[in-house]
């Protein structure tokens, strides 16, 4: 059976999304929404960096990809910076009737611990008007800290805790707004970015923590979050900037979910802009890892090691695009509702083996 996907942004990763759609035998991209004239009106080949056309132009008339009725939207659109909009933009897909696979908001990943549970309603209202299905993921969070870490559960006698860490050099990261803006990188110590706003990281990555309790029937007393930063004592370039010294070049932050004050699930992320920065702080393997450890009954440490082209960070962008296509043809044929990573059967690269697919 083939599906009719439309894919909803070309950015970063909605350009290699374009490409597993593509690639996919059994899915049919139908149209291809942009936010800006730049791009409206050229061929979803060229947008996706390949060297032949596909015969689908891009549009920003969001009501025309609606009226096509595709079984599903591929949402990758910036949400940081616009969180109640993106929200409302997959309510309008799912009372169309039209399935979601999405990157963003991050929060939706597993939202019940973390949000209201008047939007969460919200969201199944809009659902269950349309028959229809939304699923939030991506690597972190994602795939990274939600699968991994459970597959190695289940061949666990004991677990005294679980860290999950992403553990990257973000030098080579092509978003500027991510980097400077949402993040801080750049900016005085004590200026604090929307990242590191009271109850940010817990509304980011709270949605992993408690993902993995209720996947593991663990109650926890809370969640907390730390973060730490360091400056960099030489001038960094980082894309087209100058990061100043003195201003901050490293990142490591925690969610924490605490069972009587023991750390039972943490999700870390130790980030920076230069490998030689914190040279104290958790090492990648590589230049960029995944990390999931467990500790208990045997003792897991995973790490996962990842690579696009030579470049770390754009292996995480693939990743990311590649879960949520995958996941499209399991998603359609889901219930209608909000659905978290363990409603899911397993979403392999069904078609993509080197010489099957079409890309």
């Amino acid at each position: 059976m083939t599906y009719r996907v439309v894919q909803w942004s070309t950015g970063n990763v909605g350009r290699r999304a374009l490409r597993t759609i593509i690639a996919r035998p059994d899915l049919e991209l139908v149209g291809v929404w942009v936010s800006g004239p730049a791009k409206a009106g050229r061929d979803a080949g060229a947008l996706a960096g390949l060297d032949r056309e596909i015969g689908v132009a891009a549009t920003t008339d969001a009501q025309a990809l609606l009226e096509l009725r595709p079984d599903c939207v591929v949402y990758t659109a910036m949400a940081d910076d616009r969180l109640g909009e993106a929200v409302e933009d997959l309510k309008r897909f799912l009372r169309a009737g039209i399935n979601v696979v999405s990157s963003s908001p991050v929060f939706l990943q597993y939202p019940y611990g973390t949000l209201p549970s008047e939007t969460i309603e919200e969201i199944e209202a809009a659902a269950a008007a349309g028959g229809a299905s939304l699923w939030v993921n991506g690597i972190d969070p994602g795939w990274a800290n939600d699968w991994l870490p459970l597959l190695l559960t289940s061949g666990s006698e004991r677990i005294d805790a679980i860290v999950c860490s992403e553990i990257l050099d973000y030098s080579t990261y092509d978003n500027a707004k991510v980097l400077f803006d949402i993040m801080g990188f750049g900016s005085a110590l004590d200026d604090l970015p929307l990242l590191l706003q009271p109850g940010v990281l817990t509304l980011a990555w709270g949605s992993v923590i408690h993902q993995l309790a209720a996947a593991l029937d663990l109650r926890l007393d809370s969640v907390t979050q730390h973060f730490e930063r360091l400056p960099t004592p030489e001038p960094l370039r980082v894309g087209d900037r100058t990061i100043a010294p003195g201003t901050a070049a490293a990142l490591r932050f925690q969610v924490v979910g605490l069972r009587d004050d023991h750390p039972a699930l943490t999700l870390e992320h130790i980030t920076r802009l230069h490998p030689a920065l914190a040279p104290d702080w958790p090492q990648p393997a590589g230049k960029g890892c995944y990390r999931v450890e467990i500790t208990g009954d045997p003792h897991y440490l995973l790490d996962l090691r990842l690579d696009s082209d030579g470049d770390h960070a754009l292996g995480g962008v693939v990743g990311t695009a590649a879960r949520l296509v995958n996941a499209v043809p399991a998603v359609i044929e889901a219930r209608p509702g909000l659905l978290t990573a363990t409603d899911l059967p397993l979403t392999p690269a069904r078609g993509l083996v080197s010489g099957q697919c079409s890309a």
